[in-house]
């Protein structure tokens, strides 16, 4: 993930940004590898997966269990969204149904 750079450097000022979708692509397990690693996070990127759309239940991960681990660990940063609207989706409700998703 990256953590092992960071810790190497052991400054506060260097941290991860914990991109959800490339760290479910990547390696699984996401919601263990953000707590074994919330001191080392800075930020926070959401996208559905695989599509890369909406954060909704046609996606394989759960975003509200996610977003729940993420709060309940006193994370107090950012989570920005990183997806693009499907086809025929209105934007602006597709961000506000995102947002509610990860607003815990």
């Amino acid at each position: 993930m990256g953590s092992g750079c960071v810790q190497a450097v052991n400054s506060p000022r260097v941290k991860i940004l914990f991109d959800i979708y490339h760290a479910q692509i990547a390696d699984g397990d996401v919601v263990r590898t953000l707590r074994d690693n919330i001191d080392r996070i800075c930020h926070f990127h959401v996208a559905g997966v695989p599509s890369r759309q909406e954060i909704d239940d046609t996606q394989e991960l759960n975003f509200r269990f996610i977003a729940n681990a993420i709060a309940n660990l006193g994370y107090s940063g950012f989570v920005a969204h990183e997806w693009r609207p499907a086809m025929g989706n209105d934007p602006v409700k597709s961000l506000e149904k995102c947002f509610e998703i990860m607003n815990v």
